[in-house]
This record gives structure tokens, sequence and C-alpha cells, in this order.
């Protein structure tokens, strides 16, 4: 199956229910690798336009490894409040708020335009320690092992697969990378 990315097929306010939104988005390969090297292993331009049509209009919290694995060109990401976490100074961060802790972080995110989608963007160090704050991720599988020294965290038994895009089979890439979409949602505890 190919063709144009899928924009917000995955209803995440509708997984949620009622409540605020915060979730978690990551690519990674079917054997679980989120980067190699600080950059991520694969081109997949549609899973980029999905990324942007999610959080758009957002507030993001990312680690500081994270904010400068972007092209400079595109920090800060527009269209967002950019929220880093950063126990250093020396970075240049111009453009994002920049906070100590993810409960900072989330703090600033709750006061910001777009609050009732809160989203985490990484790294590594991020995703887990906002595994048990989330109630929501957006997961691109790529269908491809490479290797990394990056890995994303794992879901526990209180995460749930709520769809699948596609149901069966895989999304192809214009660059011909085959790939498919998930959403989990935490269940009521």
């Amino acid at each position: 199956m190919s063709g144009a990315a899928p924009h917000r097929t995955l209803s995440v306010l509708d997984a949620v229910g009622s409540r605020p939104v915060i979730g978690m988005i990551w690519a990674q390969t079917e054997n679980g690798v989120i980067g190699r090297d600080g950059k991520i292993p694969w081109h997949v331009p549609e899973d980029m336009a999905h990324f942007k049509a999610t959080t758009t209009g957002h507030p993001v919290i990312m680690g500081r490894r994270t904010w400068e694995s972007f092209p400079s060109t595109f920090r800060p990401l527009p269209d967002r409040t950019n929220i880093v976490i950063s126990g250093s100074g020396a970075a240049d961060l111009r453009g994002a708020v920049i906070v100590d802790s993810l409960d900072a972080a989330l703090r600033a995110a709750q006061a910001s335009p777009g609050a009732e989608e809160i989203w985490i963007i990484g790294g590594s160090r991020v995703y887990t320690d906002a595994m048990p704050l989330a109630n929501a991720a957006l997961v691109t599988v790529i269908e491809n092992a490479v290797e990394g020294d990056t890995v994303a965290p794992a879901f526990g038994p209180e995460w749930a697969l709520a769809a699948l895009t596609p149901e069966t089979g895989w999304l192809e890439s214009s660059g011909g990378t085959r790939y498919r979409i998930s959403l989990w949602t935490k269940q009521d505890q």
C-alpha cells in the first residue's frame, strides 16, 4: 500500500477520551532502534509530514540532544512551543523554553497555546521518564532492522494498541521504505 502520508488518521483525542493528551511520538525500527550517533538512521518524508501534522499548534517537549539533532534552520520547530529539558546552559537554545526537569516542562506546556495536546518528542531518556505520565503514544514502525545506539522504551501491561494504520500490511514511502503507524493508549488504572 503506498500513497500520501496519513495525516492524523489515528485520532489521539478520540482514543484518550476527555483527558488532555500527554503523548509521546517517535519512529523506530521493528527491533526498537530510534537513533544512531544522534541521528535517525532512515529517511521517510511521509513520517516527517505525519510528525508535523500531529505536533503543529501544540507544545513539544524534548531533551537537549534532541533539540541539537535538528538542523539549525528548523530550530525552534515552527508553530509549536518548544520546551527543552537541559541541565546545561552551554547549548544554543534560542527560541526554546528551557527547563531543568520533566515536571517543569509539563507545567510550561500546560501554560502554552494548544495544551489540550502535549507532545514529548525525545530522546530516549525523556521518553522513559514520561512513560508513567503519558496517556498516548504514536509510534511509526519502520520495516528495517538497523543497528543503533538509542532504543525506544518498552510498553508495560498498562498500555494497549488502540489503532494501526494500515490495519494490515505496510505503507510505502516515496523512497520505498515500508512503515506503519501505531497508536498506543494507557488503560485507566
